[in-house]
């Protein structure tokens, strides 16, 4: 309205002088400046929002072409930032690196898994088998992979290989060396709120990998632990990856609780490995 009555007033002014302008002409006019406006005003939006249209160099996220960041534009409301998801993948990649596994150009991948006797073979299919079904199976109870059994036949090696290639796929993939981190949650486990948010990272994340299950001498404390952990995934149908030189048969005698959970969610990829012959350390080097 502000506008038309300029206008109006313009034309009065015009008409005394002699010259007077069509009102259409005039309202057309400012009506199309207006939306040209409009226009350009969207398309800087919209690039902002969907910053993939834009020329995206190698290697830079292609949502917030490496910022960290992407802003959001309200025409009603005061623009907002919100973070990216790659950096919480930058996140999960360093926690990786501290846990001294380079999460990309690492060798241990599946192409690198070199089966030596019928239990490898059947481990690698396995590990194969449930990342391309991962997706299919992944809201199910049984989502879950377990490579047990002997000392030094790659079960580490796989379980990594399958966590690398879901990370790659952008899924958060929390990698948990047993040994290592079950000693800094009883270290801080008086620290309630320290120790809360240690053993969230490993609860909820998207896929967590338990490599070497029980490794050392194991007391109580140690089982409550993981029963936490893995009772919260069991309950919320959270994947788990779990290396162990125990068997199944051993995981249920140590603790039922814990081990009756982890065969169930690894039901249709769980592999036992057994007999010297499958060490890779002793026969193969």
């Amino acid at each position: 309205m502000g506008r038309i009555n300029v206008i109006i007033q313009r034309l009065r002014q015009n008409t005394v002088n002699g010259q007077a302008t069509s009102l259409q002409e005039e309202i057309t006019q400012q009506t199309s400046t207006s939306k040209d406006l409009s226009k350009k005003s969207s398309s800087i939006n919209n690039k902002e929002l969907s910053p993939v249209s834009r020329e995206n160099p190698i290697g830079e996220c292609p949502l917030c072409l490496g910022k960290g960041f992407i802003i959001k534009h309200n025409i009603n409301a005061q623009d907002t930032i919100i973070f990216c998801k790659c950096k919480e993948m930058d996140k999960t990649r360093a926690l990786w690196k501290n846990s001294g596994i380079e999460s990309e150009k690492n060798r241990l991948t599946f192409s690198n898994y070199r089966p030596y006797n019928q239990f490898t073979e059947e481990a690698k299919n396995t590990a194969l088998n449930y990342f391309k079904n991962f997706k299919n199976i992944r809201a199910t109870r049984k989502n879950s992979a377990a490579f047990l059994g002997q000392v030094g036949s790659g079960k580490s090696h796989l379980s990594i290989a399958i966590g690398l290639n879901l990370l790659a796929k952008g899924l958060h993939v929390i990698y948990m060396s047993y040994r290592d981190e079950i000693l800094k949650l009883k270290q801080n486990i008086l620290d309630e709120e320290y120790y809360a948010s240690c053993i969230r990272k490993y609860k909820s994340a998207e896929v967590l990998i338990i490599d070497d299950l029980f490794k050392g001498k194991i007391n109580e404390s140690d089982i409550n632990i993981i029963f936490e952990i893995i009772n919260y995934r069991y309950m919320k149908n959270l994947p788990i990856i779990v290396s162990s030189e125990f068997t199944s048969e051993r995981l249920l005698y140590f603790d039922e609780g814990v081990g009756s959970r982890i065969i169930e969610m690894c039901k249709d990829y769980i592999i036992e490995m057994e007999g010297r012959e499958s060490n890779y350390r002793i026969n193969h080097r």
